[in-house]
């Protein structure tokens, strides 16, 4: 499925631009090496998300490609769980390839994001600025993305 979706700022501890003291490299740095002692290896991406509004759509989570549980990346919080799944990425004919980084919300400590946000973690793209519109492709198997507008159907 591809949808419209928004490029906005995010809390930026993910990248590190937040200057988080507990994370002065961003989270995304500190929790790489626990991720890929579970076989998730995030070297092709740049170590930062990207958020992306996809309103009027929300998600469902059906398949992960990826879930990764009682991650201990953190002296600072409790162990989490993580989701991943494929995602690309369409700006000015140019399409990149990544995966859609979402920490689980029942072990989610801190930094909750609105539910139409999607994080996505990509190589790293210089032309994508706050505020592009962007197309979004995901695999209809792993997550679902819904329409709060669309009126349900009535058989």
């Amino acid at each position: 499925m591809k949808v419209k979706a928004i490029v906005k700022q995010g809390h930026g501890v993910a990248s590190g631009k937040a200057k988080d003291p507990r994370y002065p490299n961003g989270t995304l740095k500190a929790q790489y090496q626990h991720f890929s002692q579970k076989g998730l290896d995030l070297s092709p991406y740049f170590l930062g998300t990207i958020n992306l509004d996809i309103a009027p759509y929300f998600f469902k989570i059906l398949k992960p490609k990826y879930f990764l549980e009682n991650i201990n990346w953190s002296t600072h919080i409790p162990p989490e769980n993580f989701y991943f799944f494929d995602v690309s990425l369409h700006i000015n004919k140019n399409s990149y390839n990544g995966l859609i980084y979402m920490p689980d919300p029942a072990t989610k400590a801190e930094h909750f994001q609105n539910p139409t946000i999607l994080e996505v973690i990509l190589p790293k793209i210089e032309e994508l600025n706050y505020g592009d519109t962007v197309i979004i492709e995901v695999d209809d198997k792993q997550i679902e993305l819904k329409n709060s507008l669309k009126k349900p159907d009535h058989k």
